[in-house]
């Protein structure tokens, strides 16, 4: 039996992938940026992602990315975990992301599969033990083939997990059927998280963790509640379907286009219809 993780306990439930708000000159508006994370703090999840899908990772300078690691630490204030995006394709350049997350005061990196290369299973394995041996940080990895144009396969994330060092996946890949194959082999406390808002629901009946939202950045309360109710196993859950509703239209901005980044009067729109 594989030995367990270091403690992951917090990395559970609705966690929101927060977008990168701009001015109107085009400048990361971290002011903006500090009043999303509150409201997802003031919400109760246990933790938020920057710099990653919804942040537009790959157009930050490192400056943005260094700035924006620390606003997120300044809002959290130890109240919640902080989830820096420290992902390329190159991994010279990832270790780099990575110790610069880990100097801003991140809590734990998400390194995305290399894309783009399309490298041989060795390789993705080979690529994050090496990222591993650079930092003291959990690392959460997150597959999404239809972006990376490569799986991680089952056996190269059993024998990451090994490592406690990996503390879980954020899955992008749709398959929900391989929580159930990877459940029983996976050590204790390795944390299942769906990357995708549309499965998230079906990953977490068949025994996942939680999920890495957009959603949540325009309802993190009803989020919230769904996950909470799914992972409680109540037969009284809210339905998203009818929930999920009340929040259109801005719901439909971020399930159909995916969150761009937001200048400071789409920002302030969400942020004024979540409060």
């Amino acid at each position: 039996m594989p030995v367990p993780t270091s403690d992951t306990s917090w990395l559970t439930g609705c966690i929101p992938d927060l977008p990168t708000p701009c001015d109107e000159a085009g400048a990361v508006d971290l002011a903006a940026f500090a009043r999303l994370s509150e409201r997802q703090i003031e919400a109760g999840v246990p933790a938020i992602v920057v710099c990653e899908t919804a942040g537009e990772a790959s157009t930050l300078t490192l400056p943005e990315r260094d700035s924006l690691v620390r606003a997120a630490v300044e809002a959290a204030r130890g109240r919640i975990a902080v989830i820096a995006g420290a992902g390329s394709n190159d991994t010279s350049r990832a270790i780099e992301l990575t110790k610069r997350a880990e100097a801003a005061g991140a809590d734990a990196i998400l390194s995305v599969v290399p894309y783009y290369n399309k490298p041989m299973q060795a390789g993705i394995e080979a690529h994050f033990q090496t990222i591993a041996t650079s930092t003291a940080l959990p690392i959460i990895v997150h597959d999404i083939p239809s972006r990376t144009a490569r799986e991680l396969a089952d056996d190269t994330l059993l024998r990451l997990a090994e490592s406690r060092r990996f503390a879980g996946l954020r899955d992008g890949a749709g398959d929900v059927a391989r929580i159930m194959r990877l459940r029983p082999r996976l050590p204790t406390g390795f944390r299942l998280l769906s990357g995708d808002d549309a499965t998230a629901l079906a990953h977490l009946a068949c025994g996942g963790d939680g999920c890495m939202s957009l959603v949540s950045n325009v309802t993190p309360d009803l989020c919230r509640d769904i996950v909470s109710s799914c992972k409680q196993g109540r037969s009284q859950a809210p339905s998203p379907q009818r929930d999920l509703g009340k929040c259109d239209p801005t719901r439909r901005l971020f399930l159909a286009v995916r969150p761009t980044k937001l200048s400071r009067s789409s920002t302030e729109h969400i942020t004024e219809m979540t409060r």
